[in-house]
């Protein structure tokens, strides 16, 4: 179908000036800002109680960053629905919705700056790798919507979801999940209330947003609970002032020093920042194919090269999370959502950002009442992977999301021996094999785990669909990928890994001779075909 087709013109109506509010928007406001604030929440806990960062870095100079980025982008696509309907002459375009990318907030987080900031004992050297980690997504962004179809087209879905599901299921859920359970009073109530309505298609008074529900509830439970002097939560009117006192006005400042101090981390962002570009790029075309969809169509190479700009101007005022146009657009388009909505939503954020709102929010919420909405956007990211992929390619999956447990196992490792005041190689190897932990083995297989599940899954997939030469194309690809430290490395170097590096050649030697002489089995017929039909489900943004 045409563009012309999706996006109908109404000739009388064209170069007239398009309604800039209507009583849709307030729905669509109220939905979307909702959803907004909820992560801005999440965001905001990440900063302070994952990665410990300062109160003046995370209130003075990354949530102020934060909040301009979000207003640039939600601006900028009103602007581009304004557009859209002054073209066409139609009154019911919808603008695109935008924010903080979700998966990409829990990955630059857990993978990038929480590694980097343990291992350095600063959390400040974490956000300076975050920035740089932006840094490079913006101009794959900015640069990659001539390549992204072509990356998209000879890598199978299952291998770029596989590797996408270690991360939720690893780096997302894990952590969250813990915290649910070490207060199961709030926690469990809390993810009850979210599953009921996410999964089970519950629906609130008033239409009121689980996740808002949820919140709410945590709130009650653990401000009840101080009543009786049990204290679940740890919520204290102290904190209450502490935040109010620290009302105040804080506008961006250019963060240009702090980005260049993290380009010494480069090789270990470099690992990770290529393939969730890659993502990045296809989330973009496929939000902005379900908008087409619903009937409005907009530009691919604009909406990527302003999701790059921002994202860019972002980073330099201090901001390591990058934009991306959310999915969702049909939905606030059949609420009424036109155009207003989505430059009111950038003003909200603007306010909560930069005049200390978010800082009093956290102090009235318990952090583990946010907690399931975080173990719930992990367990949706990692059943997209099977949902969404034919079922004989499930063990391809599972192989592409191993590597992702290696990297956790090691982290955790890590962490525990460091607190210690030691270390695995302090230790040794062969004692930690004694009681079945196999640390090398965890280094390899976790080092630059993002494309070690990508190659392992596309190899697995091709081979499952008897395309040798293709497989033996990946192995070939692990080889050079590793051999300079992309993949089972550390860091980006020359021969870092020679002996995986020559493992991949032999693999990729016997996948081509398997090519030419083999005679495989044919695929039984239920396993030919297309892949699964039908909306394909997304990470909750």
């Amino acid at each position: 179908m045409s563009a012309n087709e999706m996006t109908p013109i109404s000739p009388a109506r064209i170069g007239m000036r398009p309604t800039l509010w209507t009583r849709g928007d307030w729905n669509a406001l109220f939905g979307f800002g909702t959803n907004i604030l909820v992560n801005m929440l999440v965001l905001t806990g990440l900063l302070q109680f994952v990665l410990k960062m300062p109160p003046e870095i995370v209130f003075g100079r990354i949530l102020p960053a934060v909040g301009l980025m979000m207003f640039l982008s939600t601006a900028y696509y009103a602007f581009l629905g304004y557009q859209l309907a002054r073209k066409t002459g139609r009154d019911d375009v919808c603008a695109l919705p935008s924010g903080i990318s979700v998966p990409h907030m829990f990955v630059v987080t857990f993978v990038i700056m929480l590694p980097i900031g343990a291992s350095t004992g600063d959390p400040i050297q974490g956000w300076e790798a975050g920035l740089v980690w932006v840094f490079f997504q913006s101009f794959i962004l900015m640069i990659g919507g001539f390549v992204a179809p072509y990356i998209r087209r000879i890598t199978p879905r299952a291998a770029l979801l596989g590797t996408l599901a270690g991360v939720s299921i690893a780096f997302i859920s894990m952590r969250p999940a813990f915290e649910i359970f070490a207060t199961p009073v709030i926690g469990l109530t809390c993810f009850a209330v979210i599953m009921v309505s996410w999964f089970g298609g519950v629906k609130y008074p008033k239409g009121i947003p689980a996740g808002l529900v949820a919140i709410a509830v945590g709130m009650v439970i653990a401000w009840g609970s101080n009543i009786f002097g049990l204290g679940y939560g740890g919520m204290s009117l102290a904190n209450v002032g502490d935040a109010v006192a620290n009302f105040g006005f804080e506008i961006p400042l250019p963060a240009l020093d702090h980005v260049f101090h993290g380009f010494r981390y480069l090789g270990v962002i470099l690992v990770t920042a290529i393939p969730f570009g890659i993502y990045d790029l296809v989330e973009a075309m496929d939000n902005v194919e379900s908008a087409e969809a619903a009937g409005d169509h907009y530009p691919t190479t604009r909406v990527l090269t302003a999701d790059g700009v921002v994202s860019l101007i972002g980073c330099l005022m201090g901001n390591p999370f990058i934009n991306a146009v959310y999915i969702g657009h049909p939905g606030w388009k059949s609420m009424g959502g036109r155009i207003g909505y989505s430059a009111a939503t950038g003003l909200m954020v603007i306010v909560l950002a930069w005049f200390g709102v978010i800082a009093l929010l956290l102090a009235l919420i318990p952090v583990v009442a946010i907690s399931p909405i975080l173990l719930y956007i992990g367990m949706l990211i990692g059943a997209q992977a099977f949902q969404t992929t034919p079922s004989r390619h499930a063990p391809a999956v599972v192989l592409a999301l191993s590597p992702h447990l290696a990297a956790w196992a090691k982290l955790l490792i890590d962490n525990s021996l460091g607190l210690a005041g030691t270390s695995a190689a302090a230790i040794g190897f062969d004692k930690l094999g004694s009681v079945g932990v196999l640390y090398h083995g965890l280094e390899v297989m976790g080092g630059g785990a993002i494309l070690v599940g990508l190659v392992l899954g596309a190899i697995a997939v091709f081979v499952i669909e008897r395309k040798f030469v293709h497989a033996s194309a990946f192995a070939l690809a692990g080889a050079v990928l590793t051999f300079f430290g992309f993949m089972h490395g550390e860091m980006v170097g020359i021969a870092v890994t020679p002996g995986v590096s020559l493992a991949y050649v032999m693999v990729a030697g016997l996948l081509f001779a398997c090519s030419r002489y083999a005679v495989p089995e044919s695929l039984p017929a239920e396993a030919r075909g297309a892949e699964p039909e039908g909306a394909q489900p997304a990470p909750a943004e």
